[in-house]
C-alpha cells in the first residue's frame, strides 16, 4: 500500500511512537516561527530552558501583530524580541517586513520540511508542500531548543480537486466550500491533503490561501503536493535549490475523500459569526456594506493585490464605504509600487495600511457600530474586529474590491471577462529587513533588552492530590480563543504581562469572571463542544492559570488549546456523558479526590457535584507523556525534570 504525502513527511521526521492513527507520535522540527503577540512569552520560556542557541535549521521571529505603537509596550516587546534573536541564533524580521506567513512562504519555506509556529495559521506553509502546524509558544520554545514536538497521528482527508476555477471565482471560495462541507470542527484530528488535476491550476499563493484557512476547520494542518508550480514559485524567489518534488503515491489510502469540482464553484462568503456559515454571493447580492478590508495572511499576496488593482482601476470607492488595503509583505508592497498597481488603489480611494496583520487581529480599522464589513481575512468571530456588534463577512479579494466600488455586496462575475493574472518570473528580492543572529562566539556581548511591561510567565505547581473548587464559569459550544483571551489594540500590548492581560480573560462572555476567579483562588471552567477553537495563543491557557483555574471540563476541545492547557498544567477533561453538562451549573461546588492517582492510572476521572449531590464521570484522553506533564505542573516543569 502506498503512502499519502502527509505520511511520507511525518514518517521521515518521526523520532518517537508508531504511525498508528490516534496514537501520539514525536516528530523532529526543522523550522519555527513566532510573531510578536506570542513571541515575547515564547522567548521568555526559551530563556528559562537555559539553551544558549536554537537547534533548528531555521527559526524566524516576525513583528507583524502588535505594530500599533500607542504606548511603550509594543515597542519594548519588539526590542526584547530583537535582542533575544540576535543572541540566541534566531532570524529577526523587522516591523514593516511583512506578515509572518506571507514572508515565510516567500523567503524561508521549503517543501518536505516540518514547521511549527506560535500562530494558528502556520499551516499556510502547506501551500509549499510543508507539514506546517500552529502550536503554543511553549511548544515552539521546546522545538527551538532541539526538543521533539508531539501530535496525535492524524487521520488524512483527501480533497480531490477537478476542473478549473471560472473567471472571478477564487481560491478563497475553495476553502469556504470545504468549510461548508466539514464545519469548523470537522477537521479535528485530521490533515487535509489536496490532490487531483485541479491542483495544477492553482498557484502557490492560491494554495496557501486554502491551507491557511484550514486552521478554521480545526485541522492539524493542510498540504498540497510540491510540483512544477512550486518549482516555478521558488525559482522566481531565487530559491530553486529548495525545490523538491513531493506527492502522494497513486495507491495511497485515505480515511475520507471529498470531491470538489472547481468548475462548479461560485463566489461565496462566510457570514457572521463563524467561518463555516457559508452562503453564495448570489444570495447576498445587494446588501448594503460599510467597510471593506483587504489583506491578512490569507489574501495579501502579489496575485491578490494585482486582481484588486485591476478591479479598482479608474473607479472610485463608494462614498458610504471605507476601503483599506494591507499588502502582505515588503516584497509585495515594493512590487505593486513598481508596477503601478499601488497608485491605482490610491487613486480609487483606498487607505493603504502597513504590511502587517492590522485589522485581522483587531489592530485598528474597527467597523462602525453594527457595521457590515467585508474582509478577505480568515476569522469573523464575534467582537474580533474590535466592534462588539460588527457584522463581518469573509470574502475573496475579488468580491471585496468590486463590492467596495458598488457600495453593496456584489458578485464579481458581473465584471465580465477576466484577464489572465500571472505571477512574475522573478520577484523583487531584498532581505535587508531580516536581521541575522550574531555569531555564537559573540553572543555574550549581546544585552537582552527588557521593558517594564515584560513580566515573568505564571509559575504552575505540580498537580494537586485533590481539587475542591467551584465552577467559576460555564460557557457553550464553539468558544474561541478570542472569547477566552480577546485580541485588539487595547489588549494585545499586554501579551507580555500575564497579570494585567488576565483582567480581560473571558470578558466577552462575562466581565465579572476575572475578579470572581481570583477571589475563588481555585476554580474549574465548564465548556461545550469545540472549546478553544481558533488561535494558538497560549495566553488563553496562561491567563486562566494565573486566575487559579485548575481544570477545564468540556464536551470536546480544539487541538492546540488542549495542548496549551496541558503545557500550562491545567487538567483538560471531557464529559463521559454529555448529558451531564446540563446538570452542572456555574458556582456549583465540584470535588475530585485522588487526582494524581486518577491522572496517572485511569482514563476516567470521577467528579462529585457537592451542590447538587451527584457523581459523574469525565474522560481523560491523554498520552503517558501528557499525564507526566500534568503531574509535573506543565511542560516547563516537565522539561526541567527530564533535562
Amino acid at each position: 500500500m502506498g503512502l499519502t504525502l502527509t505520511e511520507k513527511i511525518l514518517r521521515d521526521h518521526m523520532v518517537e511512537g508508531e504511525p498508528v492513527k490516534g496514537q501520539e507520535i514525536g516528530i523532529r522540527i526543522d523550522q519555527t516561527l513566532t510573531q510578536d503577540a506570542t513571541g515575547t512569552m515564547a522567548y521568555l520560556e526559551f530563556e528559562a530552558m537555559g539553551v544558549p542557541r536554537v537547534k533548528t535549521e531555521k527559526s524566524v521571529a516576525y513583528i507583524d501583530h502588535n505594530t500599533l505603537q500607542s504606548g511603550f509596550e509594543n515597542a519594548d516587546d519588539h526590542r526584547f524580541i530583537g535582542s533575544v534573536c540576535k543572541k540566541h541564533g534566531i532570524y529577526f524580521s523587522r516591523p514593516g517586513n511583512g506578515i509572518c506567513h506571507q514572508v515565510h512562504l516567500e523567503r524561508f519555506g521549503i517543501p518536505g520540511k516540518t514547521l511549527i509556529g506560535s500562530d494558528s495559521h502556520t499551516p499556510t506553509g502547506g501551500g509549499l508542500g510543508m507539514i506546517a502546524m500552529g502550536a503554543g509558544g511553549m511548544d515552539v520554545a521546546v522545538a527551538m531548543g532541539g526538543g521533539t514536538y508531539y501530535i496525535t497521528y492524524p487521520k488524512i482527508v483527501k480533497v480531490e480537486l477537478t476542473g478549473k476555477l471560472n473567471p472571478w471565482v477564487a481560491a478563497k471560495d475553495v476553502i469556504l466550500e470545504v468549510l461548508r462541507i466539514l464545519s469548523v470542527k470537522g477537521g479535528v484530528g485530521k490533515v487535509i491533503e489536496y490532490c487531483g488535476e485541479g491542483v495544477k491550476s492553482l498557484s502557490v499563493p492560491e494554495r496557501a490561501t486554502i491551507t491557511n484557512m484550514g486552521a478554521e476547520l480545526g485541522a492539524t494542518t493542510s498540504i498540497f503536493p510540491s510540483d512544477e508550480i512550486t518549482r516555478e514559485f521558488l525559482k522566481a524567489q531565487d530559491r530553486e535549490a529548495d525545490y523538491k518534488p513531493l506527492s502522494a503515491d497513486a495507491d495511497a489510502e485515505y480515511d475520507e475523500i471529498i470531491e470538489i469540482n472547481l468548475s462548479e464553484l461560485e463566489p461565496m462568503a462566510a457570514c457572521p459569526h463563524s467561518p463555516d456559515n457559508v452562503k453564495k454571493i448570489s444570495e447576498l447580492a445587494g446588501m448594503k456594506i460599510d467597510q471593506v478590508c483587504i489583506g491578512s495572511c490569507t489574501n495579501s499576496s502579489l496575485l491578490d493585490m494585482l486582481k484588486v488593482a485591476y478591479i479598482l482601476d479608474g473607479k472610485t470607492v463608494d462614498p458610504g464605504v471605507s476601503l483599506s488595503i494591507a499588502p502582505g509583505s515588503k516584497q509585495v508592497l515594493n512590487m505593486i509600487a513598481e508596477n503601478g498597481a499601488l497608485s491605482k488603489m490610491i487613486d480609487a480611494g483606498a487607505r493603504i495600511l502597513e504590511s502587517a496583520c492590522g485589522p485581522c487581529i483587531g489592530m485598528g480599522q474597527s467597523p462602525n457600530s453594527g457595521g457590515i464589513s467585508l474582509r478577505t481575512f480568515n476569522r469573523n468571530f464575534e467582537g474580533r474586529s474590535g466592534t462588539k456588534d460588527g457584522q463581518v463577512y469573509l470574502v475573496s479579494p475579488e468580491v471585496a474590491a468590486v463590492s467596495a466600488i458598488a457600495g453593496v455586496m456584489t458578485d464579481p462575475r458581473s465584471l465580465g471577462d477576466m484577464p489572465e493574472f500571472k505571477l512574475p518570473e522573478v520577484f523583487t528580492i531584498n532581505d535587508n529587513m531580516v536581521v541575522p543572529p550574531i555569531e555564537e562566539e559573540k553572543m555574550d556581548t549581546v544585552e537582552v533588552l527588557r521593558g517594564p511591561n515584560i513580566k515573568p510567565f505564571p509559575v504552575s505547581e505540580p498537580l494537586l492530590d485533590e481539587i475542591d473548587a467551584k465552577c467559576s464559569l460555564k460557557v457553550g459550544d464553539n468558544i474561541t480563543t478570542d472569547h477566552i483571551m480577546p485580541a485588539g489594540a487595547k489588549i494585545l500590548p499586554l501579551r507580555s504581562n500575564i497579570p494585567k492581560i488576565s483582567e480581560y480573560c473571558f470578558a466577552v462572555c462575562d466581565e465579572e469572571f476575572p475578579k470572581r476567579a481570583l477571589d475563588l483562588k481555585r476554580s474549574i471552567i465548564i465548556g461545550g463542544s469545540n472549546y478553544g477553537q481558533g488561535s494558538s495563543r497560549e495566553h488563553a491557557a496562561l491567563a486562566p492559570l494565573y486566575l487559579g483555574v485548575k481544570a477545564v471540563l468540556t464536551k470536546s476541545f480544539a487541538r492546540i488549546h488542549m495542548a496549551n492547557l496541558i503545557n500550562a498544567g491545567i487538567l483538560p477533561m471531557t464529559f463521559a456523558n454529555e448529558a451531564d453538562y446540563d446538570k452542572v451549573d456555574q458556582m456549583d461546588d465540584l470535588y475530585i479526590a485522588n487526582v494524581r492517582e486518577q491522572v496517572k492510572n485511569s482514563d476516567i476521572i470521577k467528579i462529585t457535584d457537592k451542590t447538587k449531590g451527584f457523581e459523574f464521570e469525565a474522560k481523560l484522553d491523554l498520552s503517558e507523556r501528557q499525564r507526566a506533564m500534568l503531574l509535573a505542573g506543565g511542560l516547563l516543569n516537565y522539561t526541567k525534570e527530564n533535562a
